[in-house]
Formats: C-alpha cells, structure tokens, sequence
C-alpha cells in the first residue's frame, strides 16, 4: 500500500501488478512506466516487469492492518478483472474488502466484459465502489457492462479523454471523474468536452469530479474549469 496523490482517493493497494493494452487510453499507460522505474529501483514485487500479470497473495492480508478508515484506489499497477487473474483469486481480494466495511475500495477496469460476467460470482458489500475506463466513443459500451453488475456505487473514469462523449447514459450511474492526459506527448483535452459532461451529469444529478487537464506540466494546467474546483464525490461520503 502507498499514500496516493491521486485526488479522488487516498491511498493505492496493488493485489496484482502487471498488464496490457486494450484501448486509445492505454497508450502513454502510468502503470507501465512506473513498473519500469521500480523494477529498475529493485523492488520485488515488479522485478516481472509490466506484461506479465502476477497476484500477490500477501497483500491480501494488508488492508486489516490499517489503522484507520481508508479511501482505496485498488490495483492501480494493474486490472483485477484482466483475464489472467484467476476468479478465485478476484474472489479473495473481494473477501478482504468484504471483510474490512470500515475502508472504501475504488476498483477500475478496462475488462468490463470480464467485471460483468464474474459479476454474481462476486460479494458486492456497499464499502465497493466499482468503475470503469471511457476514453472516448469507442469503448462507450463498458458503461453498459458496469451497469449490469452487482456493485452499489458505480462509477466512471473519463480518463484520459481523447474524445467527446456527447451521449452518456447516465442511469444507475453515481459518480464521474474526468481527466486529461499527462506526460511528455499528452492527446489535448478540449474545454467544450468537460464542459459538456459536466453539464449532464448535472442534468442527471450524478456527482461530477474534475481531477486535472493535464497536459505536459499538469501541475501548471491546473485543475479549475470555469474559475471553481469540481470534487464532487457518491453521497455515501460526500
């Protein structure tokens, strides 16, 4: 588990590590090049590198050790519902989220065919909150799979948007984070594709969480859209 600068959540917990590429959002993939530095740094747990999908059956044990209630962005290396991650093993990552009701767990994924097939195989207790990845119009149907899964909060990250998304289906949906894309070639977010999700998610009161334009100096672009701060966020913790 590290201390995580993401601003949606608190920390990151990697039960799995290593991954590949599905879509236009994987491109400039953060989880590739940050498992390349820590392999480079010695550090065990990535010395397998990115593609190959290894679980870590320690970490099952970590979140009982926090002290605390947390707010957790789970397998932020990786994908729990990459189709190398055997079932059994998601299952043993749901129990320890099952089993600690006191932190909140955000899982994300790409493979929304996979999250909704192993759907009722899985404990959906509240402190889950499961999301997926909609770059742009492409991978728009990943909203539909997430909505026929068991999870009370379910969530969209718009991130990193390379493209409108005039037409969102917005129902059954409790929250959406929207991102541009960082680093040293980032796709440019355009100011008329926030504004426009914004506003629907306002029409279909759905909380609305603007976490950077990014660009290649993120921390410059800021992360104001219209002169205020969006971090709205599922009234369960609002």
């Amino acid at each position: 588990m590290a201390q995580s600068s993401i601003e949606w959540t608190e920390m990151t917990w990697n039960p799995t590590t290593g991954c590949d590429k599905v879509s236009a959002g994987c491109k400039f993939c953060y989880a590739e090049v940050m498992t390349r530095r820590l392999k480079a740094m010695g550090q065990l747990k990535y010395s397998r590198g990115f593609k190959e999908v290894v679980t870590h059956e320690s970490e099952l044990e970590t979140p009982f050790k926090w002290k605390s209630p947390k707010t957790v962005f789970v397998n932020s290396m990786s994908d729990l519902f990459h189709i190398d991650v055997p079932l059994t093993f998601i299952q043993r990552v749901f129990k320890t989220m099952n089993e600690c009701p006191q932190h909140t767990f955000q899982v994300l994924t790409k493979r929304a065919e996979q999250l909704e097939e192993y759907s009722t195989l899985l404990s959906w207790t509240p402190n889950i909150w499961m999301g997926v990845s909609v770059e742009d119009e492409r991978v728009i149907h990943r909203i539909d799979h997430l909505r026929n899964s068991g999870a009370e909060i379910k969530f969209l990250s718009l991130e990193p948007l390379i493209g409108p998304l005039p037409n969102l289906n917005l129902e059954g949906i409790d929250w959406v984070i929207v991102g541009g894309e960082s680093g040293r070639k980032p796709r440019l977010m355009q100011t008329e594709w926030v504004e426009d999700i914004q506003q629907q998610c306002e029409v279909a009161g759905v909380a609305f969480f603007f976490k950077q334009w990014g660009g290649t100096n993120k921390k410059a672009s800021g992360r104001l859209l219209n002169g205020r701060t969006y971090d709205e966020m599922p009234l369960q913790i609002a």
